[in-house]
């Protein structure tokens, strides 16, 4: 069974053809309205579960969407419509789960409960998001980058702010896609060790720098994300704000940057915070492709997963 948990989790072999499949979806539906389906409904019949104990815009839109150009049809669910792992353990609600439905996506908080719900369903599961990583949004990131500069083996990317979630991911496609990943922010907010190990594991060269000018030098890709989670208190976000602002990405670190440099976002964005409109609505900024490409993306691992 395939499951889709993380970037490191999953074969080389598997990631290229994930990638690939998204560009040919994407390509197949050119100039059509968004609700026409696909030519091929390789999802017909299938019934998906999608679980958001986090409140979501972009992963709750483009899977929902992917599924239905796809011929399958949605059930979405919150935390508090299941009391994920409160009145019923994880492990039975997976199991009860696989009896109504062929797949389940869940965005959730731990990466306990993503784990427990793979190892009991019967069906595969998707990771939509937990606080450790993002994989779904990365393979987007790729597909994005490949649009528009071609391969993404031995460029540069350099991640400025928080070595978060999203960061994890990756990390995780550094060493998978063969890239190299410069981090530039604070120490205190530096990636887990054991993402950075696994990158340089498999090859990538994964490098630490505080100057964010020097870290963007020669950069082929500059990527960030919001500073503060929404469930952070009012003094995290201050301290963060105060630790992070020499990180923002504006126009004159793109400009260290090499000419071509795109710059991504996984959105929401905070204008004027860890990004100013310069460059989120400038030439380098590739985001509404890259949010795009969430659809195109997840399409194509609901196809592997399922193996149609």
């Amino acid at each position: 069974m395939n499951h889709f948990l993380d970037i490191h989790k999953t074969d080389r072999t598997a990631l290229r053809d994930i990638v690939e499949t998204a560009k040919a979806m994407k390509a197949a539906r050119a100039g059509r309205p968004r609700g026409a389906p696909d030519d091929s409904l390789p999802l017909t019949d299938r019934m998906v579960a999608l679980i958001f104990e986090k409140p979501s815009t972009r992963t709750r839109v483009s899977f929902d969407a992917g599924v239905r150009q796809m011929g399958g049809q949605t059930m979405v669910l919150s935390g508090s419509d299941m009391q994920l792992g409160h009145g019923e353990t994880i492990a039975d609600t997976a199991r009860v789960l696989s009896r109504y439905v062929d797949l389940i996506m869940i965005r959730t908080f731990d990466e306990a409960v993503l784990e427990e719900m793979a190892e009991h369903a019967d069906v595969p599961v998707i990771n939509g998001l937990t606080d450790r990583t993002h994989p779904c949004q990365i393979m987007a990131d790729v597909m994005t980058y490949e649009e528009h500069r071609g391969p993404i083996a031995g460029r540069k990317v350099v991640w400025c702010g928080d070595g978060n979630n999203v960061c994890a991911s990756f990390l995780h496609a550094a060493g998978q896609f063969g890239f190299d990943l410069t981090f530039a922010g604070p120490v205190q907010l530096d990636p887990e060790m054991e993402f950075v190990g696994f990158a340089r594991n498999q090859g990538a060269e994964v490098t630490i720098e505080r100057d964010p000018a020097r870290a963007v030098a020669g950069a082929d890709l500059v990527v960030t994300d919001t500073w503060v989670s929404m469930h952070d208190a009012q003094s995290a976000r201050e301290r963060r704000h105060n630790m992070l602002r020499p990180y923002q990405v504006n126009a004159a670190l793109m400009a260290q940057a090499k000419p071509d440099a795109l710059f991504m976002h996984c959105l929401p964005a905070h204008r004027e915070e860890e990004v100013t409109s310069e460059v989120m609505d400038g030439p380098h900024s590739v985001v509404w492709d890259e949010a795009e490409n969430r659809l195109h993306a997840q399409k194509a691992i609901l196809r592997w997963c399922l193996g149609v």
